[in-house]
């Protein structure tokens, strides 16, 4: 064995040797990849949540309609409607039940009005510039879904051969679909492909997408394209989700690394940490969804005064100038401080003249005018500036050519200052929301109060 041994190795020393010189043929070019194409529209685009129960007394198609003027001039660009089908009424939750108990996916919840009353929101919608995405619901149905009856083996089943709602969670009003059957895959696309050819909607939002195969939703984002093109939306944070199915996916390390600091629980590293992995390991056109407040977060974790309190407003601006696709959940703009009930009808509490309908429109404006800060690979990397106080003070650049904006944020509790120990950022700039000029160089000192921001542009 010992005489073997050095010639076993001499032999894979050759082989690996021969490897590594055979040059590749000249007329090797690797296998192209071909992955989705964004719509053109959603490369400036700010998301917004509509609630439609919640959204007025009424909680009607009408209403929202009613209110599309002032979306407009908000700035928003893509409203998402939160599920509209018939909820399920078998083991409902609290008087209404949850949206996401769908009992039929080409119907519409009577609550909400008609199919009638739907088209003409979405057709409005389109006449005033807006884009329209549903909330879809794939991995579960209602108990009460006829599928449930007409088709018993389209379901996951439990230990017992009962259907099973999703585990370990308490989703006790759904049960699971089982996607290894062709006929849940035909009827899911189908439904699907309905929303978009007959009632024209522009794309979806996929409930607890990565429940679902990845295959089926790529195959379905192609069905869709060909028809015209469409925005996906993933509730789910994984990156392969980009390559053919989705455009945006959740930025939940992003959510939780904001939160941690306002908190005190964490310094600006956790946002270090974040924008690392996303310049490393993320495609460099994947939106990732940047948000300070949902349907979600807002009624099981509070409201944004409760989780961010007076890191609040610099959160949003983040949301806004670094990275991602931003949302603005309906409310946020009028400074709802309620929590509101899931399974009830409870009210936004409207308040139109508060500071934060200002703000929103200034930032939507921000990323508008300024191409370094549209989504995915139109805009520009966020580029770390090197500053004299990093555990306090988090500061980047989105620049391109002669284009720029610079952020400085006082991520404390305490009043800060800063210096920039490399030329990255020099230059002039026009400050936001304000009517200043400011040339940053090596002599320069910001001054910061507790958890207070900078923004420049130039």
């Amino acid at each position: 064995m010992r005489r073997i041994l050095p010639i076993l190795a001499a032999l894979w020393l050759t082989a690996c040797s021969a490897a590594t010189d055979t040059p590749l043929p000249n007329d090797y070019t690797p296998e192209p990849y071909v992955k989705l194409t964004h719509p053109e529209w959603s490369k400036d685009a700010v998301i917004y949540q509509i609630n439609t129960r919640q959204y007025s007394e009424e909680g009607t198609f009408a209403k929202v309609q009613e209110d599309l003027p002032r979306l407009k001039e908000l700035g928003v660009d893509i409203l998402w409607l939160m599920p509209i089908h018939p909820i399920g009424e078998k083991n409902r939750k609290g008087t209404l039940g949850s949206y996401y108990s769908v009992k039929d996916y080409f119907g519409v919840n009577p609550e909400f009005g008609t199919k009638e009353d739907f088209k003409s929101l979405v057709d409005a919608a389109h006449d005033q510039g807006f884009y329209v995405i549903l909330d879809w619901v794939a991995n579960h149905t209602a108990w009460d879904h006829p599928m449930a009856t007409e088709h018993p083996d389209w379901y996951e089943k439990n230990w017992n051969g009962d259907f099973r709602p999703t585990p370990w969670w308490d989703w006790s009003d759904i049960i699971d679909l089982d996607f290894s059957k062709p006929g849940v895959r035909a009827h899911m696309s189908d439904a699907m492909t309905y929303w978009v050819e007959e009632m024209d909607v522009d794309g979806f939002r996929a409930d607890v997408a990565g429940y679902v195969p990845l295959d089926f939703w790529e195959g379905v984002r192609a069905r869709l394209d060909a028809i015209k093109p469409v925005f996906m939306l993933a509730e789910w944070q994984t990156r392969d989700l980009h390559a053919r199915a989705f455009d945006a996916t959740y930025a939940w390390e992003w959510k939780d690394a904001m939160k941690n600091i306002a908190q005190g629980r964490a310094d600006t590293g956790a946002l270090y940490g974040y924008y690392s992995a996303n310049e490393s390991a993320w495609p460099a056109d994947a939106m990732r969804m940047i948000y300070t407040s949902n349907h979600d977060q807002n009624s099981w974790d509070g409201t944004p005064f409760d989780i961010y309190g007076d890191a609040l407003e610099s959160a949003m601006v983040l949301s806004f100038v670094g990275e991602g696709i931003p949302l603005i959940y309906n409310g946020q703009e009028a400074g709802n401080t309620k929590r509101l009930e899931f399974f009830e009808k409870d009210l936004i509490r409207w308040n139109d003249d508060h500071p934060f309908q200002d703000l929103f429109r200034n930032l939507i404006e921000l990323k508008t005018d300024n191409p370094v800060l549209h989504n995915g690979a139109w805009g520009a990397r966020t580029t770390k500036v090197e500053n004299d106080n990093p555990q306090k003070v988090f500061s980047f650049i989105r620049r391109r050519g002669d284009e720029a904006v610079l952020a400085v944020f006082n991520f404390s509790d305490t009043l800060q200052s800063v210096s920039f120990t490399d030329a990255l950022p020099h230059g002039t700039y026009d400050q936001f929301q304000s009517d200043a000029t400011i040339t940053i160089n090596s002599d320069t000192t910001l001054i910061l109060e507790p958890w207070d921001y900078r923004v420049y542009s130039r």
